[in-house]
C-alpha cells in the first residue's frame, strides 16, 4: 500500500472515491452525493490544491481505496486546530489497516505543521469501528451533537473527538 497527498492529476480518481463514500455511508458526511455529482473537474482540482487543508489517499495496486483531509485556518485565533474530514476507506479494502495509515500519516502531516496543536473530528455515534480507529490513535470524545444530521426525515448525532498533540506546547 502506498499512501502520498492527492495531487490536481488525481482529481478524477478522487472524485469517484468520494462519490461512493456519500452513496454508501451518507450519514458520515455533511455533503450528499446529489449535491456533489455535478461538481466540475476545476472545482474538484482547486479542493485538492488548496493552501489550508492536505488530502492524502491510500492506493493498492495503483487504485486509490482510502482518502482523509486535513483543514486548518490561517487565521490567528484558531491556527491552532485541524481538523480531519473526509476520511473513507472502500470496502474492499477494510479491515487491511488502511484506515490506521491514514489516520497516522494525516497525525504525522498534522505534526509537521508548527502551529497546529489539535486534531478536531466528528464521526456518526453509532459508528463503533470509526471510533474505536480514532481512539487507537489517541483521539477522545469531548461531546455529542444530537441530530447532527439529517438524511431523509431520519437524524444522526455526531460524536465530537479531539487528539491534542504531542511535543506541541498547550496550556489548559
Amino acid at each position: 500500500m502506498e499512501i502520498r497527498q492527492l495531487t490536481a492529476k488525481d482529481a478524477t480518481i478522487y472524485q469517484s472515491l468520494r462519490l461512493e463514500a456519500l452513496q454508501s455511508a451518507p450519514e458520515a458526511f455533511a455533503s450528499s452525493y446529489e449535491e456533489e455529482v455535478d461538481y466540475s473537474n476545476e472545482l474538484i482540482e482547486h479542493r485538492l490544491t488548496q493552501q489550508t487543508s492536505y488530502t492524502l489517499g491510500a492506493f493498492e495496486n495503483d487504485h486509490l481505496v482510502g482518502m482523509v483531509t486535513l483543514i486548518f485556518s490561517p487565521k490567528r485565533k484558531i491556527a491552532h486546530r485541524a481538523s480531519i474530514v473526509g476520511m473513507y476507506v472502500d470496502a474492499t479494502a477494510r479491515k487491511k489497516g488502511v484506515g490506521d495509515q491514514l489516520v497516522k500519516e494525516i497525525m504525522v502531516k498534522a505534526n509537521s505543521l508548527p502551529q497546529i496543536e489539535s486534531l478536531h473530528l466528528s464521526v456518526t455515534a453509532t459508528n463503533e469501528p470509526a471510533k474505536a480507529l480514532y481512539k487507537r490513535h489517541g483521539f477522545t470524545t469531548y461531546g455529542l451533537e444530537e441530530k447532527a444530521l439529517k438524511i431523509d426525515d431520519v437524524y444522526y448525532d455526531e460524536e465530537l473527538m479531539i487528539n491534542y498533540l504531542p511535543n506541541k506546547t498547550i496550556e489548559r
